[in-house]
């Protein structure tokens, strides 16, 4: 079962996404044509980057604290209920948590700067996978 990213009332600072590709290869004869070999119906690969800046060091550690637990069991982000999609379009919030197919994870550890004693910035990396736990 998903797990809700932490803390809940961080609103991202910086977004970024990716829709990721449909896995399929593409084979060119000599003569140019092509030939395109789809293996799925649904994308893989989506991205999502989040910034925080100048957060509270409290902050930062939760986010750390939400990536052990999470990946500690292997389980997907949750962003729903969260500040995390605050300031995009409901078009655009779509694309991020209504394409059930994909769940979220962690691609890779939440990255911590020192601003100021007590500030930190942090940026997370998530990837959409089509398993679940």
């Amino acid at each position: 079962m998903a797990q809700t990213f932490k803390p809940t009332n961080l609103t991202p600072s910086a977004r970024s996404y990716s829709p990721g590709e449909y896995p399929q290869i593409e084979f060119e004869a000599n003569n140019g044509v092509k030939t395109v070999i789809r293996y799925g119906k649904h994308r893989t690969g989506s991205t999502l980057n989040l910034s925080f800046n100048n957060i509270q060091d409290s902050d930062a550690a939760a986010i750390l604290q939400n990536y052990e637990d999470i990946n500690s069991i292997w389980d997907e982000v949750n962003f729903a209920g969260t500040k995390v999609l605050e300031g995009a379009s409901s078009q655009m919030q779509s694309y991020f948590v209504e394409r059930t197919e994909l769940k979220w994870r962690y691609d890779g550890p939440p990255i911590v700067t020192s601003v100021i004693p007590g500030r930190s910035n942090v940026e997370c990396k998530f990837v959409a996978c089509l398993d679940s736990p």
